[in-house]
This record gives structure tokens, sequence and C-alpha cells, in this order.
């Protein structure tokens, strides 16, 4: 995921783009308000035994299959394709809650927090565990708006498989490549899901020819439907020729027919799914050499022969190896073609142990877990979500943190679901545990039994760690944790009084621990807590959250976009320092030269000149990286961090006896008088834009962009309206930028959403 920074004209340079690692977004419609009034409904679902109807399962009826009947999947898309009510409706067909949920009603299983009923959107990913025909799903429903990326990505990091669900009348939106960018970057095989096949405009071709174009992905189709839009009706089972119908008058969905495809009122049909079978069949043998080798040699002459099992156990090599993508359809809020997805998640997507980790086989069976999601309950405390790999949990067991370097006591093992959690007495590898008592774990953080446990897994994996590296043994079996990139708006926040200061640090310290995303830092000029997050809604939600949840009524300063600086040339520049301090006197003496880095890098990068003795940097290493990089936190132009600069130390004098402090304050100042010097430039974060517009309202959108300094690259066409895309700056799109007349425009534009698309 990439930003682009524009780079402002300081000092009349030349304007060019660079990337940085970081994410953000605009939310034109983040302060419109649901108008209808949100009331308190009841569950409907099942949480303890006794006290559920016979129609409805019990969570402690799960079953506890062997690894390879677990299926740990995730539910992706952009916003509003449809993720939470296909969640729902799956809960509701394999039997886990009483009736079907409605995001716009507010009574979803997933969506429990009041944010989220309040605006009918995902804001943090919810666990559920479910069985489906003999198959153990753990399923994890995350997130479409870009503002909580980061919730995507962390589940993603754990889960084995992902159904991608599109809007089947937008097809591939903004979001959606930023989700499948992290998918392919976490190597996770995938399913899609073409939502809305009711909706106006639904188009099957348009949505699967966006997948292959936009995606660069191979589209299987497994599936076609019967209809489109009003005339909706179902789908045929390309795989075993079968026509699958839902009765018009079922209400829930569950009433539906199977049937095979018959030449005699079926022609035309069964026709067009003879193609698509035999298209399907080519294009799995051109990935697949083993079908290749069975449709070459036992059914060259007629693709009808071909059983559909091997074609389904080719498909799902060929998904497990992510050369192409299963292509499924339906309607989740008209109930229909929901089980037939299910069907395919166990059929398809791969199980724990069919996912390649190799350093499995180090641990020999013990405990290997990775943490990544932190909930505060106030009754339970921190609430751990874990992702096991090897061995097993149970209660009160004792597990270390390789990256605290610490050991805790679990007090409670628990089966999540959604909000609420059914506690079991152990979890198997494969699996999704929550735990209670682990107070000092945070996201990404490895869990194993013990610390002699990582030590001796660490020797078997091999002690070609203490050639290629200086890292301790224990450190080369950390599991790779989550990426989280730098924050681009902030604000200040303020207490009610001085008095309530100390309960706000309490409440920003547990949510930076529930949200990776969200930065806090004391402004050392005026001494105000900055609150930095990935957009307004983030920031709108924490504000909330805090207020709610914590009982603080917090003022928020004016929102601000986070700009950057870099330099353009290089420059040396010296420094000494020299100090008495009762009786010691402190000398440091430094010679140093800044210049713009070769790769874009939001961090300095720091290098050492032959001259520099070896022994020296060994005892001042520490010192002098800290020293860089509180130089770079505020630039000469602005106060803004300064990324892109590459640091190489010439020469270093310590005077026996000096301390690493004024080591550190040597070298801080001697980096702030380099960067002075040297000629410096704003950079300013750029959004890329698709807007979604009618005919008719192009002319003024356009000529709206234009006043915000947007550059326009591309105008498409998709069927009656047109797509305009292009870069914005950030500080143009703000919600706070936008008059009364724009924001009337934008939304009378069929609900059009200035989307990005991080590049």
């Amino acid at each position: 995921m990439f930003t682009k920074w524009r780079i402002f004209a300081v000092n009349h340079q030349r304007t060019f783009s660079v990337h940085l690692n970081t994410m953000c977004y605009c939310k034109i419609t983040a302060n419109l308000k649901r108008l209808k009034t949100q009331l308190p409904l009841t569950r409907n679902y099942s949480s303890a035994p006794g006290i559920v109807g016979s129609d409805v399962k019990s969570l402690h009826s799960i079953i506890n299959p062997p690894v390879a009947k677990i299926r740990n999947i995730g539910i992706m898309a952009h916003i509003d394709a449809g993720k939470t009510t296909t969640t729902e409706r799956i809960l509701y067909y394999s039997g886990y809650t009483r009736s079907l949920g409605d995001v716009d009603d507010g009574d979803t299983v997933t969506d429990f927090m009041a944010q989220e009923r309040e605006r009918g959107i995902t804001i943090q990913s919810a666990a559920v565990t479910l069985d489906w025909k003999g198959y153990r799903v753990n399923l994890i429903d995350t997130p479409g708006h870009v503002d909580f990326t980061v919730e995507v990505e962390r589940c993603l990091r754990v889960l084995d498989g992902a159904v991608a669900v599109f809007d089947a009348s937008a097809g591939v939106e903004a979001q959606t490549l930023t989700v499948w960018r992290q998918a392919d970057k976490h190597k996770i095989p995938r399913i899609c899901f073409l939502n809305k096949m009711d909706k106006t405009g639904a188009s099957f071709n348009y949505a699967v020819e966006s997948i292959r174009e936009k995606l660069k992905a191979k589209p299987l189709i497994l599936q076609l439907p019967i209809g489109e839009a009003r005339t909706f009706q179902g789908v045929v089972d390309v795989v075993n020729k079968e026509k699958l119908v839902w009765n018009s008058n079922s209400d829930d969905g569950k009433d539906f027919e199977r049937m095979p495809l018959s030449e005699a009122s079926d022609r035309e049909l069964l026709k067009e799914t003879i193609e698509a079978r035999n298209s399907l069949i080519e294009q799995v043998a051109d990935l697949d050499d083993e079908f290749a080798d069975l449709v070459l040699g036992e059914f060259s002459e007629n693709f009808d022969l071909v059983p559909a099992e091997k074609l389904q156990a080719a498909v799902h090599r060929v998904t497990l190896a992510q050369a192409a993508v299963p292509v499924l359809c339906g309607s989740a809020l008209k109930n229909k073609g929901v089980q037939p997805l299910l069907d395919a998640v166990t059929t398809y997507l791969p199980s724990p142990e069919e996912r390649e980790d190799r350093f499995l086989q180090w641990y020999e069976g013990d405990l290997c877990a990775l943490a990544f999601k932190v909930l505060h309950d106030k009754q339970r405390g921190p609430l751990v979500f874990l992702r096991i790999y090897s061995g097993t949990l149970t209660p009160q067991l004792a597990v270390h943190n390789i990256n605290r370097h610490c050991t805790e006591r679990m007090s409670r093992l628990l089966l999540p679901f959604a909000d609420q959690h059914v506690e079991i007495p152990s979890l198997t590898a494969g699996n999704i545990a929550l735990t209670v008592g682990l107070k000092q774990t945070a996201t990404g953080d490895t869990i194993v039994s013990s610390k002699s446990s990582a030590l001796a897994a660490a020797r078997r994996a091999g002690r070609g760690e203490r050639e290629h590296g200086k890292k301790r043994e224990a450190e080369s079996l950390l599991l790779a944790g989550v990426e989280v990139p730098e924050p681009v708006f902030f604000c200040t926040i303020e207490p009610p009084s001085v008095a309530k200061q100390p309960d706000l640090d309490h409440a920003l310290e547990r949510l930076q621990r529930e949200d990776p995303s969200l930065k806090v830092k004391l402004d050392p000029d005026s001494g105000q807590t900055v609150l930095c997050g990935m957009g307004e809604l983030h920031i709108e939600i924490i504000h909330d959250r805090i207020k709610r949840e914590y009982g603080l009524e917090t003022y928020l300063g004016p929102l601000q976009v986070a700009y950057r600086e870099t330099i353009l040339n290089s420059v040396r520049a010296t420094d000494t320092l020299d100090r008495v301090l009762g009786d010691k006197r402190h000398l440091v003496s430094a010679e140093l030269e800044v210049r713009p880095a070769e790769e874009p890098c939001a961090v300095a990068k720091i290098e050492y000149a032959d001259c520099v003795g070896e022994d020296l940097l060994q005892a001042s290493r520490e010192a002098i990286e800290s020293a860089v990089h509180s130089a770079c936190l505020q630039g000469p132009l602005l106060g803004s961090p300064v990324q892109d600069v590459a640091m190489t130390l010439h020469s270093l004098v310590i005077h026996p006896g000096t301390s690493t402090t004024m080591v550190t304050a040597c070298i801080s100042r001697c980096m702030q008088k380099a960067l002075k010097k040297a000629d410096k430039q704003v950079l300013e974060p750029l959004m890329s834009l698709e807007v979604t517009v009618s005919r008719e309202y192009l002319s003024p959108v356009l000529a709206d962009l234009a006043q915000r300094r947007g550059n326009i690259q591309e105008i498409q066409t998709r069927q009656d309206n047109r797509v305009v895309i292009g870069f914005v700056p950030l500080a143009e799109i703000m919600a706070s930028n936008i008059g009364e007349d724009r924001y009337l425009l934008l939304k009378v534009v069929r609900r059009n959403r200035l989307s990005p698309n991080q590049s």
C-alpha cells in the first residue's frame, strides 16, 4: 500500500512525486448521520446451552474435527459490497442464529459496536466460529472502509483463505484493489463472490471482466446467474451442470431446489453451461499438470465425461497455488447463493495443514501462536486473539512472549463469536482462540510454551543465524507481525479538565493497544496531546469511543494533514560539544553528510565511513541512530518529519569518559545543522481518486476536481455511468474543505464516494 506525496514548489524547485509506505483516506460524508433512530435490539444467536431453542445450535456443540477439515477464512471487499450481510446469512444457514439480521436495522451479529450500528458500516473485524457439513469454519468479517485497512491487514496475516465480495453492478472498486494487494502480500488463496446480482445494473460479465483486467487475476467461472437484476432467480452449477433455483415464496432462502439441466426445458441454459464447463476444463488444464494429463489421456474426445470430483480437486489445487480464483455469484440480501458459497469454501479453500509454514517443523508439536488482535473488556480485562500454528492451548497455561521477553499466565480460553464468547477446555493447532489474562501481549507478538522451547526450536532451525546475523536465537523464530502505515491525519485532543488528563491517558493507552494504526504523541512546544489516525472517520470513531466507553467529554482541535519534508542535495556539517559536568569533561566532535536517499524511505538510512573505528561504533551505535532519528522527527520548514534521507558519518571523536547522552546530543545537533543548510521541499499526500458519476453530472464534477488541484488520469465508461480516475491532494478533499453545495452535489450523484486506491 502506497500513497503518493506531491512536492510543493519550495525554493522554486522542480515538482515530482515519490512513494511512501503509508495509507490515508478522505471520507467526504464523515459527518453524515443516519436519519432513523437506532433502538436497542435483541440479539438472536446462541451463547450458553440450556437457553437455546431447538432451532438454533449452541456454541458448545461446534465440532472439533481434524485439521484437514478446518477452514480459517476472511470476508473482504470494498465498502457496501455486502460483506456483513453475507456473513449474517452464513451464520443463519449454518444454524447459529434464529433470524436474519440486517445492516440497516442494526441487528447483525458481527457489527455489534454502537458506532457500527449507527453508521451501518463495519469498523472493527469480528470473529465467529461455526460448522458446515462436517467442517469447522473460523470466519472473520473485516471492514471495507479504507480508514480501517489495518484491521484487514492483521486478519489476513493469520487466515488461510478469503472470500472477496464484489458488487456485481460495480465490479472491482477502489478498496477492492487494496485488500486484494494485501491478500497477495500474505499469499492468501481466494474465492470471488459476485454479490447483489439482483441489483439494478448488475452485470455478471462486466464484474468478471473487471476482475481479469483490474486485478490481473484469472477467474474460473464455477457458476452462471439465472437472470440478472430483477430477473435474477438462481445460479447454475457449472461443474455439476445443475441449476439452483430459490423459492420466491421463501422468506429466508432455505428453500431452494437443485435440479439437473435438461435438454427439454433448459436448452439454451444447458448449451451455455456446457460451453462454460469446457472453457473451465481448458483453463484448469493449462494451470494444473496433473489434471491436464487426466483430460488429455482419458477425456480428450469428450470433456462432458470429466468427473465433477476430479474437476473440483483440480480447481482446489489451482486455487491453493493462487494461479486462478473461482468465481461464484448470488445475492446475500435476497438470500440466494450463500449455501453454495459455503460449499465452495470447504471444497476449494485450503486447510491449515495445506499452507506452507516451514518453521512449524522446528517446534515439533510445541505451542506456537501469533497474537493478531487485542480487545479490552470491562469485566475480563485484555482479550487477546491468537492464531494457533502448532501445539495446544489450555486454560491456566503459562506462555512465553518472545517479543516482550516475558512469561504470562493465561487464565481462561474462549471460543470467539462476535461479542459473545464461550469458555472451552482446550483448542488445537489450526484454530483461532480468544484468551484472557495476557496483559503484556500486543498485536504481532509471538507466543510459545516457554523460553526454553523457543531456544530449542531456534537451534533446530539451524545454527546459520549466528553466521548471518547477530540476533539472539529466540528472535530468529519471531512470526512476521503486522505492517502498520504511518498516519497522515492528526489533531489535538484535550480532556474536560486537567484532573481528567490521567483518565484520558489511560483511555488512549488502551485504544492504542487495540488499534495499532492509532498514534498518540505529546507536542513538545504546546504540551498538548496529539491524536494521529488514518482518516477523518478513524479519528471521529476514536473520539466517540472515548466518550461512550470511558465517559470522557474530550475536545478535538481542527483536523490537519500530516505533511513530510525532504532534502534535494548533499550537505556536510560538523559540530563539537564540549561540556563539563561536575568534575567530568564530556567532549564529542562529529562530521557527517546528509543526502537524498536513492530509494524512498520513511526512516533515515545510516551509513558509516571506513575511517570510523569499529570499536567506537560498537559502543556508540545505538546513541548515533537515536540521534539521527530524533533529528528527523521535526524538519526545518514546517516541523514535519523528514523522509527519503541518507546520512553518512565521516568522523566521530569521543573523549574518554563522555556519556552516550552527550554523543546523542552532538550527533542530533550536527544533523539539524545539515538539514537546515540543504535545499528543502515539503511533501504533500496525494490520493488516488475514483468518482462514479452519471453523464449529466460529469462536467460539474470535473470542474470541482480542477478547483481542488486534481489531476485527471482517465475517464472510463461503466454501463450508463462515467468513472473519473485521477489524483487529488488530500488536503483538498477533506470534509471540512467541502462546501454544503458541493457536498449535496456529491450526495446527489448516486452516493458517490471519493475512494482511495493506494498506488
